[in-house]
């Protein structure tokens, strides 16, 4: 059993009797705000006195599993996230205003300005003295002055008395109420009603009822953060008439897997959104990501760590159309319109059909491949010059811009890594490379059965490239750069004797990668007998040269 003791805290009354709890709440340990969980049982346990509180944490921080000595009493989320708890040491959470009084008006404690130090020279400790402390103090306790209030973690679960808290802060604009006990919605109403000026809501980390039913039009939020709230797509519509004007809604972390339309295959309102964040799901199937295709102002969809495994474009010659394709391809209304940027970080795509695909959308610019398959040629993937190439519209690509440059060198060694390995079969070359005759023509790239006339010196200077070969091995020591111009088809291999030779470094084994502008890593050259140029080797590359560890 948990011996729990009262603790002090500024904001730690708050407690109830056990008769108080109800199956469900949550609740925080008095003076821990942080630490919260869950009300799964009320009652006796065999072998102790009185009424206990049984309360699955949200952190594993617990016990046991909801059994103790043999006797079930609730199931846990873990083996060791439950625990026993007297009722005095539990808390119901505080209205609003309460907690914005302790955030604002509270003064530090002793222990804490105590633990404000840096350590000298001397390795002593030094106090920090916050210049202008006051200052800042005095000005962020006239409540009615604030615009900004961030009371995460402070066991908020209520609005109050109506009428106080636009009393108090009329000229809000952003509210953070991160990890507190919120959960009823009629709460959050009380809240954002008395709040005209508020723009910006977070409401991550609570835990938010399915019953969205009741709540206002909202027409002055703009702007919605419900991260790992346990909601559902289902509640999402449910809000939607409420928040008419929202520009910015972020859903992340809540086990997603489907989008679920009231009246349609196709999510239809949200007329101002711009923004939507579904990170860090489980959705894996594109056609759920379809269904958000006719929201006419989306501009930024963020999908990164979910479960994707495929991309395509609805259009009348796609090969598989969605139930009720028709309303996907209205005749005024393109699909993904208006998307300009697309993050797909860390999904599972490994086909280039999917990154081909992408040059379908209208407008999309900015693009986040990273961590996928196809984006690793660790994995089997195709290095950056490849993407770039192969995305005729992409301006930013995982983080990194662009530039003309890059585009030009990166399309240049794109066609001559096609044209060394596609030679007998136009068509099939047509359908892997949908871009190659396309880029070919523009920047003007000659067949080399072209200059088949050429002998000689010059036949052989029309198929070199000119590399840089940077030796960075830590036991070799500083060396100067080397450019040397070689035949294309050079193997790996071959360039490593080569590199033994140029560096002078017979004592080592050494090891090449590819290093190229905008990736964040080099890529390692580890097939020895594959050409450079399969690895997008091309004119103006740098090769670093380590050694074997």
């Amino acid at each position: 059993m948990q011996n729990c003791m009262d603790t002090s805290n500024p904001i730690s009354s708050g407690s109830k009797s056990g008769s108080d709890f109800v199956m469900g709440q949550r609740v925080h340990f008095v003076g821990d705000t942080r630490r919260i969980g869950t009300v799964k049982y009320v009652g006796e346990v065999e072998g102790y006195e009185g009424n206990w509180v049984g309360v699955d944490w949200e952190n594993a921080d617990g016990k046991h599993d909801g059994s103790h000595n043999g006797v079930r009493y609730f199931q846990a989320q873990g083996p060791k996230t439950a625990s026993f708890v007297r009722p005095h040491n539990l808390s119901s959470g505080f209205p609003l205003l309460k907690a914005l009084e302790f955030r604002y008006h509270g003064q530090s404690t002793k222990q804490e300005e105590e633990e404000m130090y840096v350590l000298s020279a001397t390795n002593k400790k030094v106090s920090i003295e916050l210049l202008g402390k006051d200052k800042i103090q005095n000005k962020l306790s006239r409540f009615d002055e604030l615009t900004s209030a961030s009371l995460a973690y402070l066991g908020v679960s209520l609005a109050g008395p109506p009428g106080q808290i636009n009393a108090t802060i009329p000229r809000l604009k952003e509210l953070d109420l991160t990890g507190n006990l919120l959960s009823d919605w009629r709460e959050i109403a009380g809240i954002c009603i008395e709040l005209p000026a508020l723009v910006t809501l977070n409401l991550s980390y609570n835990i938010m009822s399915h019953d969205v039913s009741g709540m206002p039009v909202l027409n002055h939020i703009k702007v919605v953060v419900l991260n790992h709230t346990g909601i559902s797509w289902k509640q999402v519509e449910m809000l939607k008439d409420s928040l008419p004007l929202v520009e910015e809604l972020h859903l992340r972390g809540n086990k997603l897997r489907r989008i679920t339309p009231f009246s349609s295959d196709i999510v239809h309102g949200f007329d101002s959104l711009r923004l939507l964040n579904l990170e860090n799901n489980f959705i894996a199937a594109w056609d759920e990501i379809l269904k958000l295709s006719q929201l006419k102002r989306l501009e930024q969809l963020i999908l990164n760590n979910n479960c994707i495994s495929h991309i395509w474009y609805p259009d009348h010659n796609s090969s598989s159309e969605p139930p009720n394709s028709d309303e996907l391809l209205g005749e005024s209304f393109r699909a993904f319109q208006n998307l300009r940027c697309l993050l797909v970080g860390d999904n599972k795509i490994e086909d280039l059909a999917s990154i081909d695909t992408l040059n379908l959308f209208p407008n999309l610019l900015d693009i986040r491949l990273s961590e996928n398959p196809i984006a690793d040629p660790g994995r089997g993937g195709v290095p950056r010059f490849v993407l770039i190439a192969r995305l005729a519209k992409v301006e930013i690509l995982n983080g990194s811009q662009v530039s003309p440059r890059e585009r030009k060198e990166s399309e240049i060694r794109y066609v001559r890594l096609v044209m060394s390995k596609c030679h007998d079969n136009p068509e099939e070359t047509k359908k892997l490379h949908p871009r190659f005759a396309e880029l070919k023509t523009f920047h003007g790239i000659e067949d080399e059965k072209a200059a088949s006339g050429a002998t000689g010196p010059q036949k052989m200077s029309l198929s070199l490239i000119s590399i840089t070969l940077k030796c960075v091995a830590a036991s070799i020591g500083e060396k100067a750069p080397l450019t040397k111009k070689l035949p294309a088809t050079t193997t790996v291999g071959k360039l490593k004797i080569l590199c033994e030779s140029f560096f002078k470094i017979k004592s080592i084994k050494p090891k090449l990668f590819l290093q190229e502008e905008g990736s964040p890593l080099p890529t390692l050259l580890d097939d020895d007998m594959a050409s450079i140029i399969d690895f997008g080797v091309g004119n103006g590359s740098t090769i670093l040269v380590e050694e074997e560890c």
